[in-house]
């Protein structure tokens, strides 16, 4: 029997993008993938190291599987992903029971790493993560979408995060690669795909001079057997008005876009080392509104960011109120170590970035509900994704709701429904985030 290898895969989509090319390569070299990661001989966990409590649930992951370990019930525990890169030799040191540190540049050496740890030899290997892959092929792990990674790394340099350090700078993979990929994507049924990657806005500016993300999009729009293209961390500032228009005329282009703008104070953006205004924020929201009609909007936001004052604060949350966002994710701001924004001045208490927060949610939990109720009684065109036991009825999502981030749409239908299928749902209630219907 070969050995049987367990994935655990925490994070972002582009790490579980990552994630799906280990299995292929590992299942294509003989290994036996199982589904129950405690249920393994060697476990591999594909790592978050962004902000803190990402960090944290990568740690406890970690330790889980190495009690695991020591009480006989897996034989070997490997790291790899963010965490990997960025803490190798901390991990090392401080977690003796890992068999293997694997930084992301030595993924593609994974089944050698898996067969000396089998062995009981310690296989820790770093390797070059500067390393670009463009033939991505992968075992996809969703059923009704399928996230495309367009790039990997970043060279924004926003002071708060770590990425650039962990993952390098912005290499985008070719518009054939991407659109080859997408195209079996297509073949195999996928009919949702959603672009991915640090700033999806700036694809191309590296290996073609300037950003590329518009004719990317008209060649995928060509592909036949995609109905919804979704494209996710788009930044203001390289929102064109070539983008808009393209988003609006093309039908395969769901309205959606998703803007992390982090804040709305110009002098806390500057600080950030973000490219945008509070004034080119706001008329950037007013024209998409004007000339995508039914667009959905998502931002996230961070509170607490070092020196933002009471009354910086408080014009973020009348921002929020005015600017009405569908989806909006707010985090307390985690001091990165390395990064500059750590090192800044006037660094704001745990528990008052986290009160800060937790306010904005509330203010954005009131919109969110009064845009849900003003749903009551449309027709929406949802995917199925499954059946929910607790529920007792299907659920699934229309454009207006992005995978794992975004509300579900609960519905009972009176013929049986196949996860995939597109259907009216008829929609009665709305419930937090969360909307209930019934299939016309």
């Amino acid at each position: 029997m070969g050995v049987r290898v367990g994935f655990v895969s925490l994070g972002c989509p582009k790490n579980q993008v990552d994630c799906e090319h280990l299995i292929y390569n590992l299942r294509e070299t003989g290994f036996e993938i199982v589904a129950d990661a405690a249920l393994s001989d060697v476990v591999v966990i594909n790592t978050c190291g962004f902000i803190e409590s990402a960090k944290q649930e990568a740690i406890d992951t970690i330790l889980e599987f190495c009690t695991l370990k020591n009480e006989g019930r897996i034989k070997a525990v490997i790291v790899t992903g963010c965490l990997a890169e960025r803490y190798f030799d901390d991990i090392r040191t401080d977690i003796p029971e890992v068999d293997a540190v694997v930084g992301l540049g030595a993924n593609e050496m994974l089944g050698e790493i898996i067969n000396k740890v089998s062995d009981g030899v310690q296989a820790d290997l770093k390797g070059d993560k500067y390393a670009m892959l463009q033939d991505v092929r992968r075992v996809v792990s969703t059923e009704t979408f399928a996230y495309l990674k367009i790039a990997e790394g970043c060279s924004n340099c926003c002071t708060y995060c770590a990425i650039p350090s962990i993952r390098g700078k912005l290499r985008s993979r070719r518009i054939e690669s991407i659109v080859d990929e997408a195209k079996w994507l297509a073949k195999v049924g996928f009919k949702e795909i959603i672009l991915v990657a640090q700033d999806t806005t700036v694809y191309g500016e590296d290996i073609y001079g300037e950003p590329k993300i518009c004719e990317l999009l008209r060649q995928l729009c060509k592909i036949d057997g995609i109905k919804w293209l979704r494209t996710l961390y788009c930044y203001p500032e390289r929102i064109t008005d070539e983008f808009i228009d393209l988003l609006a005329s093309e039908d395969k282009l769901v309205k959606y876009l998703d803007i992390p703008i982090q804040h709305s104070v110009d002098r806390v953006l500057k600080r950030m080392n973000r490219k945008s205004t509070h004034d080119e924020i706001v008329s950037l929201i007013k024209k998409l509104r004007e000339r995508v009609p039914g667009i959905i909007l998502r931002t996230t936001l961070i509170a607490g960011f070092p020196g933002e004052t009471d009354d910086e604060f408080t014009q973020l949350c009348e921002f929020v109120k005015e600017a009405e966002f569908d989806r909006l994710g707010c985090f307390a701001y985690s001091q990165e170590e390395g990064t500059a924004a750590a090192r800044l001045p006037d660094q704001i208490d745990e528990a008052e970035k986290q009160r800060r927060a937790d306010i904005v949610m509330e203010t954005q939990m009131i919109i969110s509900d009064r845009k849900n109720q003003a749903r009551i009684g449309s027709d929406l065109e949802v995917v199925c994704e499954g059946w929910d036991r607790y529920a007792e009825c299907f659920y699934g999502r229309s454009y207006a709701e992005a995978p794992e981030i975004d509300g579900k749409i609960f519905f009972t239908s009176k013929k049986p429904c196949a996860v995939g299928q597109f259907l009216t749902v008829h929609i009665s209630e709305a419930m937090d985030y969360d909307l209930l219907g019934e299939v016309k």
